[in-house]
């Protein structure tokens, strides 16, 4: 299974700053990702439902013949890794939240560590139990910012409007002066600089897009499960528009992709 692809799936564009992340950690290596751009955003849905639509998508992607699988979204990884883990037991299956978390407590072991994400993560408080479980003594501030989320896709990432927005959600964050802010969705990183002028300095912000990579490169290291050689390849799966998800992705991924290699996909 050397040679196979790395397995990603998010409920749309923004785990492309996964795959952004592992690309550059992992260039040997070749990626299928599957943007779940039907039935987006996850971030507002119920659990159940979620853990139901990360299971399709995930299946999809195994029946093409992946050795890992990334939860790419916050919102999956908060609330289906178990149902994923049991479901897919042969193959390692990565989320973003454990990975983000411990890079949170290692760049602020005495808190307090801040969290911004969907509604859904923040209602489900995956992050805080995972900091907990880690540090139980820290302090875990958590607030939602869904109109991140349609910001960076429309790549107003930038100027009066984003930082207006910024401004709005994190005001009181920072005014309880975190050490850390964790960004817990994978839209956040686009939008990294209003956000760090918005908290002031002093502040380490975490990519969970980045630790995520660096926790897919230590499994695959201690199962030998790295790629020799050869050319790899990014295949691009997408359950609705094609051309959408081709035309924003370089918003995310830093690069274009041909609309032609977009392939749209049913999920049963």
């Amino acid at each position: 299974m050397k040679d196979a692809a790395i397995g990603i799936f998010d409920s749309g564009v923004g785990g492309l700053t996964v795959l952004r992340a592992l690309a550059e950690r992992l260039p040997g290596e070749s990626f299928l990702y599957l943007g779940d751009t039907a039935r987006l955003p996850y971030g507002t849905k119920s659990a159940e439902t979620v853990s139901r639509y990360a299971v399709q998508a995930a299946a999809a992607l195994v029946k093409r013949r992946v050795k890992l699988l990334v939860i790419a979204c916050n919102t999956a990884s908060a609330v289906a890794l178990p149902a994923l883990q049991a479901a897919f037991a042969d193959i390692p299956v990565i989320g973003v939240v454990a990975p983000g978390a411990q890079a949170a407590v290692e760049a602020a072991p005495d808190g307090p560590i801040a969290v911004i994400a969907t509604e859904g993560t923040v209602r489900g408080g995956a992050y805080a139990r995972a900091i907990h479980a880690r540090a139980p003594h820290i302090e875990v501030l958590q607030q939602a910012c869904p109109l991140f989320v349609p910001l960076a896709e429309e790549g107003l990432t930038d100027g009066d409007l984003a930082a207006a927005v910024a401004r709005h959600y994190l005001e009181q964050m920072r005014k309880a002066a975190p050490k850390c802010l964790v960004l817990g969705c994978t839209h956040f990183p686009a939008l990294k600089a209003v956000i760090a002028s918005a908290m002031g300095p002093g502040v380490a912000l975490v990519d969970s897009a980045a630790t995520t990579a660096m926790a897919v490169e230590r499994q695959l290291k201690s199962s030998g499960a790295l790629r020799d050689g050869g050319a790899p390849a990014i295949q691009f799966l997408v359950t609705d528009a094609p051309d959408r998800f081709a035309r924003v992705s370089r918003i995310f991924l830093g690069a274009p992709v041909d609309p032609g290699a977009v392939e749209p996909i049913d999920l049963q």
